[in-house]
């Protein structure tokens, strides 16, 4: 009875070593092979025969305290490997790109604030604490695979080692060959990402020798906008009114009929629109680097290089208006903290969400419907008596995510002090409902994208006259799981005045008259449209302007 006994227990100890041993293999391999994008986690991904498999048996089959120093940097190696695709997968989801060690280090301290603020220093601390070890969890269970198969190896060394050099030949033949199956994802992934790396290092020393270079900073004041004398100038930007409206048939379905609507609304009351596109530096989110590349004229497409923006010399779109006379302010409802970064941009005025006096109840993080945006800006800053023209940037936030509850329009006049949207505020899903149903987020983006056109469209025709010039436009596309796989970084924008002038100084941008721009219409780089708007309502150019100063 004890002998079967210890032979039950040694062949269970054996099934149980065969059994870990096949997962240690299995864990090497989906590691080596699995993609940085969840979307590309399908069985045909793993249909592969990677190099890094055979390359890294090989060298595990070292002995001694070299073997064990191997073990070492392999696991290192594969653990940071690990780590950059899950925090790829996180980014791709988010920001459709990868992440990036020096242009995304701010997340560290950014998440860390939030935990502060949400949890407490302690909570934070706590939280932090966890994913340190979490990080050194990932190490040590890469070294224990790695060891499991360092000592399957070690049973018979020769002949493994024969058979992984032979699996190396036979990776060669199929690569030759021109097989796909021979693959080396680890590796592509790895190099990439350093090369990455380096490329945002030698990027931001470019970027640093050109972000106090700007040939409009010489322009004479009164020659800035001279052909927008008079006139107040709005540059509205819609949350994640991306090209997504359009290319998404479900999508298009519903706002295609509102833009050509919202054009003949314009028309009826004497308004032009021209549209086109805009490619975005940022996606599903950091709105502000589309801000700061509008109104700079710069691609700021990473944290680092707005900081380095808003600590140059280089007149924002804002400022230049402000040199030529107009008053500038920034509406921005979406702000309840302190803004040290806008002291760059040149706002005579900064209206946070407390100074827009709006008394009714938030929608969810939602802290005020953009009609009632609208409305503050026209009560505060656009009041019919004498005052100095003004260049507005505001910020219309109802499409931001979680789209529930969604404001409706009310009549203009009574708006008041936002009381009347009480009941709005209280009516729809909470989001946790919402948010379970994948087929009612769809639904709820695009209702805020034609609450927030319908707005800015309801402003144009009761306030607009020729003394009214708004630029309006997405700052990026919504995130993937709105999009899908997006296929670019588009997003709409809008030109509309009452003032035929205004338009013909843009006649050459051949941007598609009303508010649905054509599937040809020009696509520019968000960076172009600020030196391209100076340009257009300004009589002095810029080399101009430069040859005078030498």
């Amino acid at each position: 009875m004890v002998n079967n006994k210890i032979i039950d227990s040694g062949f269970l100890g054996r099934r149980m070593k065969i059994g870990l041993n096949i997962s240690a293999l299995i864990f090497i391999f989906i590691a080596l092979v699995i993609p940085n994008r969840i979307n590309l986690i399908t069985p045909s991904a793993f249909a592969t025969l990677p190099l890094e498999l055979f390359l890294l048996g090989l060298v595990l089959l070292s002995q001694g305290k070299v073997g064990v120093i191997i073990r070492a940097i392999t696991a290192c190696l594969l653990s940071i490997g690990i780590i950059f695709k899950i925090a790829d997968m996180g980014t791709y989801q988010v920001f459709d790109r990868p992440i990036n060690p020096v242009l995304d280090a701010h997340f560290l301290a950014n998440g860390m604030n939030l935990l502060q603020g949400a949890l407490g220093h302690f909570g934070a601390l706590i939280v932090a604490l966890l994913l340190a070890a979490l990080l050194v969890g990932i190490v040590w269970l890469v070294y224990r695979v790695l060891g499991s198969i360092q000592a399957l190896l070690r049973i018979s060394p020769i002949a493994y080692g024969k058979g992984l050099i032979a699996g190396v030949f036979v990776w060669a033949v199929l690569s030759l060959g021109g097989q796909q199956i021979a693959s080396i994802p680890f590796y592509d992934l790895m190099t990439k990402h350093v090369s990455d790396t380096f490329s945002s290092i030698d990027d931001l020393k470019v970027f640093s020798e050109v972000v106090n270079d700007d040939p409009y900073a010489d322009v004479p004041n009164d020659s800035l906008f001279d052909k927008l004398k008079g006139k107040d100038v709005l540059v509205v930007f819609i949350e994640s009114y991306g090209k997504t409206v359009l290319d998404k048939p479900d999508f298009a379905a519903h706002i295609r009929p509102l833009l050509e609507q919202s054009s003949a609304n314009l028309t009826s009351k004497g308004l032009y629109a021209r549209s086109a596109y805009l490619t975005s530096p940022t996606y599903g989110g950091i709105s502000w680097l589309a801000h700061g590349t509008l109104l700079s004229g710069l691609w700021i497409n990473s944290q680092t290089r707005y900081d380095r923006l808003v600590m140059s010399t280089r007149p924002s779109l804002n400022r230049l208006f402000q040199r030529a006379g107009w008053r500038t302010v920034a509406i921005q409802p979406a702000h309840t903290m302190a803004w040290p970064q806008g002291e760059y941009f040149g706002y005579d005025k900064i209206y946070a969400s407390q100074d827009l006096n709006y008394h009714g109840q938030s929608f969810n993080w939602i802290t005020m419907p953009d009609q009632y945006t609208l409305s503050a800006l026209q009560a505060m800053e656009r009041k019919p008596s004498p005052r100095p023209p003004v260049m507005a940037e505001i910020a219309m936030i109802s499409s931001h995510a979680p789209w529930t509850p969604l404001p409706k329009l009310v009549d203009w006049n009574q708006i008041g002090d936002g009381s009347i949207f009480n009941e709005q505020a209280r009516e729809g899903d909470a989001p946790e409902v919402v948010w379970q149903n994948t087929g009612l987020i769809l639904e709820q983006y695009r209702k805020s994208i034609e609450y927030a056109l319908s707005s800015i469209v309801s402003y144009a025709t009761s306030y607009g006259d020729d003394n009214l010039v708004i630029l309006v436009l997405g700052d990026h596309q919504p995130a993937s799981f709105v999009t899908g796989e997006p296929e670019n970084h588009d997003v709409l924008v809008h030109l509309i005045s009452s003032d035929p002038k205004v338009m013909a100084e843009v006649q050459d941008w051949q941007w598609t008259e009303g508010m649905l721009p054509a599937t040809n219409a020009p696509v520019w780089s968000m960076d172009k449209v600020r030196d391209r708007f100076i340009a257009a309502f300004s009589t002095q150019s810029a080399s101009v302007a430069q040859f005078e100063k030498r």
